[in-house]
């Protein structure tokens, strides 16, 4: 069967979902948003893609440097949107190193993944949730193409733990739009309260024990307490919002995509759900990684497919074939996101375009996927009020951190924090407009 064509244009004046039967419209109104998003100004977003392997770096980088660059094969596709992004050349992160198993640390900048006693740390979405505190419904929204859940995520705890991916479109809409009837509402209330008290009793028990310590170990306990009271902070605005009504289901959910040989159909699909989230305010970040990896034989163009997996693919030497393959699917990939850029600039919220206020990550923890180099990363940044059209170039053997980038984003979102795991600072040559 034909998987259905995913388009992603401004609603309700096209379709969200083409072939499916499927026609939403969602206009951000009012009863839609969230008391904290009704402010004099549109909020601040953020949306990071990663594909885990990443692009030919040899058609994806253009020469030259500024605002006169040459565009690549690959950024050429991009051209009627140029003005509305920047590319970059020499940034990674440093010390970052071990092929694809730095795939989780592509939003934590961790050192040595994977190897013995290796933990990682917060990622940069986690990082700015915590510091725009819970405004929206959903702090955050970790969605995945294709991924191995139990293995890959871009998300990650204060305490390295994952967070796995939500791959499903049709559950995020569910979580999103679909109001759950009063008696399981009240079922959910109860199993936060539930949580609550045993924080209570834990929280008290503690304080006692305490007492008793040292003054190093008593250090260390409080700290413990105010992680406790922090998460029971977490749990009443949870239940605020269980109290709160879901914005109306603007129609019938969209699809459910369970072949992963449709990894184009199901990547479309979940860019417009993450629109849709956006749109209505139900969070103001959200993280999706491409598992090319976890991806086996997958449909290219109309019925014709790969010769053999992703993975495959990416380790061409060279393979004329191989290449060939790579090219379409990467080729592939810009048009997505061109899609994306385009979607976000005509829709517009309060007088202003979507895209303004929507900073868009797209890149890889890998620069060159056939060799398991992860140094000079493909990297674009589009939207969220930048001065774009420009390439910023930075030393290949001698990379600028990633995170720069990551401290740069957070400032544009109003959080106040000068740094974010291996930056040294705001990532220079990117100005706000």
């Amino acid at each position: 069967m034909k998987a259905p064509h995913i388009a992603r244009p401004p609603l309700p004046r096209r379709t969200f979902l083409k072939g499916a039967g499927v026609t939403l419209g969602i206009p951000l109104l009012d009863c839609m948003q969230s008391a904290f998003a009704r402010t004099a100004e549109p909020p601040r977003r953020m949306l990071v893609i990663a594909n885990n392997l990443g692009v030919l770096p040899k058609y994806f980088f253009p020469h030259g440097a500024g605002r006169d660059y040459e565009p690549s094969p690959y950024l050429s596709m991009l051209e009627n949107v140029r003005h509305e992004f920047t590319v970059f050349t020499g940034v990674s992160h440093p010390g970052v190193t071990g092929g694809h198993s730095t795939d989780n640390c592509f939003l934590t900048a961790a050192r040595g993944a994977f190897k013995s006693g290796f933990r990682n740390s917060i990622s940069l979405d986690q990082f700015a949730a915590e510091k725009l505190g819970q405004v929206t419904r959903f702090p955050t929204l970790n969605l995945g193409v294709n991924i191995d859940k139990g293995n890959r995520s871009l998300s990650w705890t204060r305490d390295g733990v994952l967070l796995p991916a939500e791959d499903s479109a049709p559950k995020l809409y569910e979580r999103m739009f679909v109001q759950g009837d009063r008696e399981a509402v009240a079922r959910q209330i109860h199993r936060l309260e539930t949580r609550g008290s045993i924080l209570d009793t834990l929280r008290d028990e503690t304080k006692r024990f305490s007492a008793k310590l040292g003054g190093e170990d008593k250090a260390r306990v409080d700290q413990y307490i105010t992680s406790v009271r922090e998460v029971e902070d977490r749990l009443q605005t949870a239940r605020a919002w269980e109290l709160k009504a879901k914005p109306a289901a603007p129609a019938e959910a969209p699809p459910e995509i369970t072949d992963k040989k449709l990894m184009f159909d199901k990547f479309d699909l979940m860019l417009s759900t993450a629109q849709l989230a956006f749109e209505s305010d139900s969070t103001r970040i959200v993280t999706l990684m491409v598992d090319a990896f976890f991806t086996p034989v997958f449909r290219l163009n109309g019925e014709r497919a790969t010769t053999e997996s992703y993975h495959g693919l990416s380790h061409h030497g060279q393979a004329e074939e191989k290449v060939k393959q790579l090219q379409e699917v990467d080729r592939h990939q810009m048009s997505i996101l061109k899609q994306l850029i385009s979607s976000l600039a005509e829709k517009k919220e309060q007088g202003e375009r979507l895209l303004d206020r929507t900073m868009v990550l797209y890149g890889s923890n890998m620069g060159d996927a056939n060799i398991h180099d992860n140094t000079n990363l493909p990297i674009i940044l589009a939207g969220g009020g930048f001065k774009h059209g420009q390439h910023i170039v930075f030393r290949r053997d001698n990379n600028v951190p990633l995170c720069n980038l990551f401290v740069s984003m957070m400032q544009r979102m109003g959080l106040e924090t000068d740094s974010f795991s291996s930056s040294t600072g705001r990532l220079s040559g990117l100005e706000m407009a």
